[in-house]
């Protein structure tokens, strides 16, 4: 085995195993599978979260979860892919952040490691074990790459800042008075 060849068996072990549990991470969400609580459920936890409306904040993390896993573990459109995957485990990120990092304690890790390894494939390439390269590219041209990725970093910006207002607000208008009547 060349070294190149090793390189596209690295990559399809990377993008099943990646694009495998954010397909799963979606399909609980959309369907409720693998003990998930479907998209009213999951509607509802995005509402306690901060995501507004839950519902369709739901459906749109599932579909970047399980429609990127889905084509990461294909190799097919990957830069699209990448980083609709790695803009969802950016707004589950900020969910988790207050609890730190470690997912032991409810934190981060989890996801940014999915995200991060979403970016990373949607920036290396699928390798040629994968769909992309069977369809000549079409889904997976250089500039793909970053319009990809910076529509993606837009949008989630918009998205998790609105929810940091959205508990923000709420936060203000839970406090405690400052002085007892």
């Amino acid at each position: 085995m060349t070294c190149y060849d090793r390189r596209d068996v690295g990559l399809l072990l990377l993008r099943l195993g990646t694009g495998g549990v954010l397909a799963a991470h979606g399909a609980q969400k959309l369907f409720g599978w693998f003990g998930g609580h479907g998209l009213e459920g999951t509607g509802q936890f995005m509402e306690s979260v901060g995501y507004a409306p839950g519902r369709a904040s739901a459906l749109a993390a599932g579909l970047a979860e399980a429609g990127g896993g889905t084509l990461l573990a294909l190799g097919l459109a990957t830069p699209a892919a990448g980083a609709a995957a790695a803009g969802g485990m950016a707004g589950a990120s900020a969910v988790h952040v207050p609890n730190g990092f470690f997912a032991q304690e409810g934190g981060y890790e989890h996801a940014a490691t999915l995200g991060l390894a979403a970016a990373g494939l949607a920036v290396t390439g699928p390798g040629r074990l994968s769909l992309d390269p069977a369809l000549g590219h079409v889904l997976d041209r250089g500039w793909m790459v970053p319009a990809a990725l910076g529509a993606t970093a837009a949008a989630t910006a918009v998205v998790v800042g609105a929810r940091n207002r959205r508990l923000r607000r709420q936060r203000e208008g839970e406090q405690e008075a400052l002085f007892e009547e």
